[in-house]
């Protein structure tokens, strides 16, 4: 639980740097829970082909975070690695079950749409097609966390867990969008990042608890 402890600490002093306006503190602690979850995951949760996919997808959200930090220049390469670690996340849920669910799928879709037709209305331009896909991407991702609910390998609170992780995580990312491309609101900064910390969270128990009944 240290390694929690830790990675709480460093999301306390990014949201201070980031209400503050202290770029340098908001640089170097950014990455610090994404790190500490990273550090929990390798030293509690089983070792198996769903770690190896959530680890990926990890360390590919942290680069994403450092490049997003870094500049707004990089804002596309910092999109592009978070596409790539849904993509694992993906893989991970693939590893567990492959069944259609239904429901699921029509919730995760008309989630996507509305997401997408939301963002679209602020005018994307160059970005309208690399919106696009990462929209299809993170419903696939919620799709995938969703279809695992029926899934009784994984074990009940893997699957639970790593489905409220994933909806955290669209959730965070929708936030991002609406606040970049249709409208900017307030208190956006701290809403993003703890439903995104949380959506993490939720995908790394998942990892944890995996295979436990």
């Amino acid at each position: 639980m240290q390694w929690l402890l830790i990675g709480l600490i460093g999301a306390v002093a990014y949201l201070y740097g980031d209400a503050a306006d202290l770029d340098t503190l908001c640089f170097w602690t950014k990455p610090v829970p994404i790190l500490a979850l990273l550090a929990w995951l390798l030293q509690s949760a089983p070792h198996g082909l769903y770690r190896r996919w959530v680890t990926l997808g990890l360390l590919l959200c942290l680069a994403g975070d450092v490049l997003l930090q870094w500049s707004p220049d990089f804002f596309v390469f910092g999109l592009g690695a978070f596409l790539l670690g849904h993509l694992a996340y993906i893989g991970a849920y693939l590893a567990d079950t492959r069944r259609l669910a239904p429901l699921a799928l029509l919730a995760a879709a008309l989630f996507g749409i509305g997401m997408f037709a939301v963002l679209a209305s602020g005018g994307l331009g160059d970005l309208l097609v690399p919106v696009a896909l990462y929209a299809l991407t993170i419903s696939t991702m919620l799709w995938r966390a969703l279809a695992r609910l029926g899934a009784s390998e994984p074990g009940r609170r893997s699957v639970q867990v790593a489905a409220a992780g994933a909806l955290c995580f669209v959730v965070s990312d929708s936030l991002l969008g609406v606040n970049r491309f249709v409208a900017p609101f307030e208190m956006a900064g701290l809403a993003i990042m703890l439903t995104y910390w949380l959506g993490q969270l939720g995908i790394v128990a998942s990892a944890v608890l995996h295979g436990r009944r």
